[in-house]
């Protein structure tokens, strides 16, 4: 079985995370999917609108996702492509060159982003709705 592996936030769920995901799950069998937790968002200075067990659930009911496990560092990418023995390693291409480093586990591949659509125009739109 090849199994691939993404991370991300997942806040606020829109057509760019669908197929991202899907176009993840292409390049293998099973995906993991790594979201980070409330704690690994306050280290980065992001608040997701959704808590972790809530993002969760939502992505657990995606048919594209085999499995959803917490992010809390930068440098537990490493840890988890030996624990869950990872084929293919999958993020957007705005990461492009930032995970070259894990070539020496498994492939690194960078997926081209849903031209038009991001959780931080979403958020943006939004709070213009809210406060216009």
């Amino acid at each position: 079985m090849k199994k691939v592996i993404t991370y991300g936030t997942f806040d606020l769920l829109h057509t760019g995370h669908i197929n991202l995901l899907r176009r993840a799950r292409e390049y293998g069998d099973y995906l993991i999917v790594a979201i980070s937790s409330d704690t690994f968002n306050l280290k980065k200075g992001k608040k997701a609108y959704y808590t972790f067990e809530q993002r969760k659930a939502i992505l657990e009911a995606i048919r594209f996702v085999d499995e959803v496990i917490d992010e809390n560092s930068w440098e537990q990418k490493i840890e988890d492509i030996h624990k869950h023995n990872i084929d293919v390693f999958v993020m957007g291409d705005d990461w492009k060159g930032k995970f070259d480093y894990l070539n020496k586990y498994c492939e690194v591949v960078y997926l081209p982003r849903t031209i038009g659509i991001s959780t931080t125009q979403i958020k943006s739109e939004l709070k213009k709705v809210n406060h216009g």
